[in-house]
């Protein structure tokens, strides 16, 4: 299990949890759920582009993903962004079959893109799947005090100079990065259960951003450990393993938040690390607005 090409799995596997903890946690804080899934689906007509120009299927992958990410965050800010989101997808999803109607063959990598090859990684992978992580990671971290601020009191952001459109496309491009350079090894399913999962699971455990975000990428990581384990083992897909633990993660939490809730008798107990994030406009109903998220924000 830990010898010859397995050896690069888990080296890969390790390297897309840590990114998809750490950027997935502002996917959760920011309500971008419905995006983590779009940009992924939708860069599928990139790939599918490029294979039928002849050209590397990577290249079409992070076109696609670039240029949907900023699609949904233009096209939001002159409406609905779920709608702005679904309309991009759409759109990719129909460009991607058109794509394919045109290909002589259907390409296996093609296919790969939903549901991934972790098992089947390559050592060439590793290197630029490393480098597109460590540039997700350390942009995420570079921007994480005005992001934070941006994604809990977007008006404070304003009044402090930091602009909430600017970091939006700032996040988007993490994304779309994020997704370009994990899609191929692990698909669009795999990688959005990461990104959902472990850090919401994290919100439901702690109201402390510093916090969650390690615990994000600590279950992120023994999700997608147990979840090669025992798909090494059973022989089932690595996609059912990890959707399947990250929502136990996320059950799990959220049993623990109504757990603390209950033995605390004071008014709002535990809602600061309630399920709902802070969404398109601020801090949700129970999400970040009474307790330790738009305090860390405040003092930036």
């Amino acid at each position: 299990m830990f010898s010859g090409f397995m050896a690069n799995t888990w080296a890969v596997a390790t390297i897309v949890a840590v990114v998809a903890g750490v950027v997935g946690f502002f996917i959760v804080l920011r309500g971008a759920a419905f995006v983590a899934d779009a940009v992924p689906q939708g860069a599928f007509a990139g790939a599918a582009g490029a294979s039928l120009l002849g050209i590397n299927t990577l290249v079409g992958l992070a076109v696609a993903s670039l240029a949907g990410a900023l699609s949904i965050g233009w096209l939001g800010r002159r409406g609905r962004q779920d709608v702005a989101t679904a309309l991009t997808l759409v759109v990719m999803l129909g460009l991607g079959a058109l794509f394919l109607s045109f290909s002589v063959e259907y390409a296996p990598e093609i296919e790969s893109l939903l549901f991934g090859e972790v098992l089947g990684v390559s050592a060439t992978e590793i290197t630029p799947i490393a480098v597109g992580g460590a540039l997700c990671v350390t942009a995420t971290l570079v921007l994480f005090r005005p992001l934070l601020l941006a994604s809990v009191m977007p008006e404070l952001a304003e009044v402090r100079g930091v602009s909430s459109r600017r970091m939006e496309t700032y996040f988007l491009v993490i994304v779309a990065l994020a997704t370009s350079m994990t899609l191929p090894v692990v698909g669009a399913l795999l990688i959005f259960s990461l990104m959902i999962g472990p850090p919401a699971a994290a919100r439901s455990f702690t109201d402390k951003p510093m916090q969650a975000m390690a615990l994000s990428v600590a279950l992120a990581v023994g999700t997608v450990w147990a979840a090669i384990a025992a798909s090494y083992d059973t022989n089932w897909p690595v996609g059912f393993f990890v959707g399947t633990i990250g929502a136990g993660c996320y059950g799990a939490g959220r049993g623990w938040a109504a757990w603390r809730a209950a033995r605390d008798p004071r008014p709002g107990a535990g809602r600061g690390t309630g399920e709902h994030g802070a969404g398109e406009h601020g801090a949700g109903e129970h999400g970040a607005g009474e307790h330790g998220w738009a305090a860390a924000s405040v003092r930036l």
